[in-house]
């Protein structure tokens, strides 16, 4: 059963968290997108914060349980809250809000609930990680579709400046996360998706197929150009802003052919 497992708990991985939201941004609610991605950040640098502020063990750290090395790879870093869950329950609690629809609510608490599961059967993290991860995912899912984030006037220029200015007081040895969750939060405040999404079935698997291409062409290019350079704090946090700019902005802006103009 730890292969079933294993599957279920990398639901909760950064590649699936990337496919979703572009996908959802495109697809279903561009502005929802928009204001998912900086509530999903916020849960992301709240995260951060509290694990390494915390730096509490895991299960399998400190003797108390046995997880295979597999399993233990899913889970490096600290254990409390449980990231996998927090993040799982901001991003898919957050969609479910947002569309108000009881099959969309089926649908993210059986993910969530599986990827809670999880963590814990896998001996990566105590149950109360997992507790907290999901409130804590809970109360930036209901951010994500009630929260307001300014963005008239400099506003839209001047709050992700902000976050990513802090980088710039980051020690060298900070953990990637913090620049990560910055580079997140500067560029989805930034980004203004002003498209409707395609209303054809060919259209939505063009921009599907075309767009995650582009936006991981991005991913992996970005890191393979920057080299040594991502571990800088700031260059980690704008090759994140640049990454959500392209797939917000960028991207359908070159398949505006099938992206409908607001």
């Amino acid at each position: 059963m730890e292969a079933f497992w294993l599957a279920v708990t990398n639901l909760g991985r950064d590649e699936v968290f990337i496919v979703v939201l572009a996908l959802y941004t495109w697809l279903v609610n561009p502005w929802g997108g928009r204001n998912l991605g900086v509530a999903f950040a916020l849960s992301y640098l709240v995260n951060t914060a509290l694990k390494f502020g915390l730096d509490l063990p895991r299960p399998y750290q400190d003797g108390s349980a046995v997880a295979s090395a597999a399993a233990q790879q899913t889970g490096l870093g600290p254990g409390l809250p449980s990231g996998h869950t927090q993040m799982a329950a901001t991003l898919w609690g957050g969609i479910a809000a947002q569309m108000g629809r009881s099959g969309a609510w089926a649908v993210a608490l059986l993910l969530i609930g599986l990827i809670a599961a999880s963590r814990l059967v896998l001996n990566v993290h105590y149950p109360s990680d997992v507790i907290v991860g999901l409130g804590l995912g809970a109360a930036f899912a209901a951010l994500a579709a009630w929260g307001h984030f300014a963005q008239a006037g400099a506003a839209r220029w001047l709050i992700p400046a902000l976050f990513v200015a802090v980088t710039l007081v980051l020690p060298a040895a900070t953990p990637r996360e913090y620049a990560v969750a910055l580079g997140l939060t500067a560029g989805f405040w930034f980004v203004r998706p002003t498209y409707q999404p395609p209303g054809d079935w060919t259209g939505r698997a063009i921009v599907a197929g075309l767009g995650l291409l582009m936006v991981f062409a991005v991913y992996f290019g970005l890191a393979a150009v920057l080299g040594g350079l991502s571990d800088l704090p700031l260059v980690r946090a704008l090759r994140y802003a640049v990454l959500v700019w392209v797939a917000a902005e960028g991207a359908p802006l070159l398949l505006g052919r099938w992206l409908r103009r607001g």
